[in-house]
């Protein structure tokens, strides 16, 4: 699989994701407003589904929908909701990431580095509603991102993970110590998707070749 080539599958996905980045400015509402937010991140989980070679890749495509599932769920029925698609994609990846382990003690490292990110969110994020549920929540983001930077499937999924974790802290300081300020809303969308659609390239050629040295 040539790594240079971008197939029609995943430019679509690009151009879908990029382009829902107008709707800071334009505001469009509605179902259509819904479909384009859910069709970058969905269109990468069918791209990464038709590449794949074995169970993991097949896994790494349920990752995406689960992510898209999440955008979609949080326009329908709001954040904690959307969250519980985005945790169940979370930790399906932290389970394939460490099926990859890049060093022997992954698996010891990544759950409690993860706590410790929880326990600082909750110090952190304290005065705003449920912080108890929002550690939860951060406890399978910092798992997902660790488990990425663990494993051997490459910088590409581990910077993607870590834009992941960037991405949903600025929703965090959106709704508490930067309410009001322009600076999250106009970072959130650009540093998630770029980082799902790093997930997808790297993670899908990296387990297409470990499938062909296999």
């Amino acid at each position: 699989m040539d790594r240079s080539r971008i197939e029609p599958l995943f430019a679509a996905a690009l151009v879908a994701g990029a382009s829902y980045y107008a709707n800071y400015w334009l505001e469009a509402g509605g179902i259509a407003a819904i479909v384009w937010k859910g069709a970058g991140v969905g269109l990468l989980a069918f791209w990464a589904r038709g590449k794949a070679v074995n169970q993991d890749g097949r896994m790494i495509g349920a990752v995406l929908a689960l992510g898209a599932l999440g955008d979609v769920l949080l326009e329908l029925h709001g954040l904690t909701t959307g969250a519980v698609a985005f945790m169940a994609g979370h930790l399906l990846a932290s389970y394939l990431y460490l099926r990859h382990p890049r060093i022997p003690a992954a698996n010891w490292i990544a759950p409690p580095v993860a706590a410790a990110v929880a326990v600082f969110a909750w110090y952190v994020f304290g005065t705003l509603p449920n912080p108890e549920l929002l550690a939860v929540y951060v406890f399978g983001l910092a798992l997902m991102t660790a488990s990425a930077m663990l494993s051997r499937l490459g910088t590409l999924v581990a910077a993607g993970a870590l834009l992941f974790f960037v991405s949903d802290w600025l929703i965090f300081l959106r709704m508490g110590p930067l309410a009001g300020s322009p600076i999250p809303q106009l970072l959130v969308w650009p540093t998630y998707f770029v980082g799902q659609a790093l997930i997808a390239w790297g993670a899908v050629h990296a387990l297409r070749g470990e499938k062909a040295a296999a």
